[in-house]
């Protein structure tokens, strides 16, 4: 399994030869600007929840791709507005297998609304099961008793959560989170893009450890494997 960061929460993550991408934020951001949005593979996009930070580029890729985009039934409605054919709407509890593996939508404590506005849904999670591995995209969120359910009856070899703080759990609590899904291996997200979700990194990564877990945070364009 290929992991290659585009920067904030957009991951994509090559598995069992389809190319998957989380919430596609990169031409609006100045850390990435290395990154040539026109060249950024999916065969599936995923989205959480419908903030700027996380949809900006969806359409455009989509378009380009004919990706199949997975996101909640209100961001479908408005994907579809913008000219997007290509949708399996979504939502909390549902679980649908593709030709990749599975998809579970599961719980996000956060907001959703769509950059002209309209209402976004429920924000979600995805875990991800395959022949390959499995793991859990957090999205933004919380820290929320619910991610227990995923340590209790899922299996996840890695998962990526929000980092931040201010608007989602920060690193203390995503430590806690390590404990409810039962996981230590943890790639960062949703952090340092703006002035609001700063982190010290090194104390991060300390902190971590210290716990017994693994925080890997990767460089904008870096590939690695799971």
């Amino acid at each position: 399994m290929n992991i290659t960061y585009f920067g904030h929460s957009c991951f994509g993550v090559e598995i069992n030869g389809k190319h998957l991408l989380f919430d596609p934020f990169i031409s609006p951001n100045e850390l990435a600007k290395g990154i040539d949005v026109n060249s950024v593979k999916a065969d599936y996009i995923l989205i959480s929840h419908g903030h700027e930070d996380h949809i900006a580029d969806a359409v455009s890729i989509a378009k380009r791709t004919k990706a199949k985009v997975i996101c909640a039934w209100e961001i479908n409605v408005w994907l579809t507005k913008q000219g997007v054919e290509n949708i399996h709407p979504m939502n909390t509890g549902g679980k649908v297998k593709f030709d990749f593996g599975n998809i579970k939508c599961v719980v996000a404590v956060h907001s959703s609304g769509l950059p002209d506005g309209t209402y976004g849904g429920n924000p979600m999670g995805f875990v991800v099961e395959s022949s390959e591995g499995s793991f859990y995209y957090a999205g933004d969120t919380a820290l929320t008793y619910d991610m227990k359910l995923i340590g209790d009856y899922r299996s996840i070899d890695f998962a990526f959560l929000p980092i931040g703080d201010n608007f989602t759990m920060g690193v203390d609590n995503a430590i806690i989170a390590c404990d409810f899904i039962n996981c230590e291996d943890i790639i960062g997200m949703h952090y340092d893009t703006f002035g609001f979700i700063k982190i010290d990194k090194e104390e991060a990564v300390a902190k971590f450890r210290g716990a017994g877990n693994s925080l890997t945070l990767m460089n904008i364009g870096e590939t690695i494997k799971k």
